[in-house]
């Protein structure tokens, strides 16, 4: 992921990217992009559990986390990182809290997985790896040492 985000970052021109992780998963993956980049600019966190579309049905998410972006969000490129990619319905709501925050330039999208099975027209620019998983199934990164993919069976 780190060669194909670095790739993207050189056609695009952008120099000077803020990486911006979505908790939990996303955050991991992108200190280690962030790391492996060498980029900079302090990575930022969000916690999108206030965002959600579906927060009225499961309600708020008991390990609520404050949201940390240590930049100014106007006219910056940032890559949103997170850990899997399904609906789009994360993304979306990550989308909807850096605009609370600015104007960004640009924001690309990189995920470690791209499970498919989109609602929402989101398309990652990077992409780790692509499953497809049968109905009933789903994929979750643990974390953080060592980073593991599990696949569980949903009841």
């Amino acid at each position: 992921m780190a060669g194909q985000l670095q790739d993207l970052l050189v056609r695009r021109s952008i120099a000077e990217p803020a990486l911006v992780g979505v908790h939990t998963g996303g955050v991991w993956v992108a200190e280690r992009l962030h790391q492996r980049l060498g980029i900079a600019t302090p990575l930022g966190r969000l916690d999108i559990s206030f965002y959600r579309d579906d927060f009225s049905r499961i309600g708020v998410n008991p390990q609520v986390r404050p949201s940390e972006l240590p930049f100014d969000v106007d006219d910056r490129h940032l890559v949103l990182i997170d850990d899997v990619l399904h609906t789009g319905r994360t993304v979306r709501a990550a989308l909807n809290e850096l605009f609370d925050y600015g104007r960004p330039a640009s924001v690309l999208l990189a995920v470690l997985v791209d499970r498919g099975g989109r609602e929402l027209p989101v398309e990652a620019n990077v992409v780790g790896t692509r499953l497809k998983l049968p109905p009933g199934q789903q994929i979750q990164l643990v974390g953080p040492d060592p980073l593991q993919l599990l696949i569980q069976t949903v009841p």
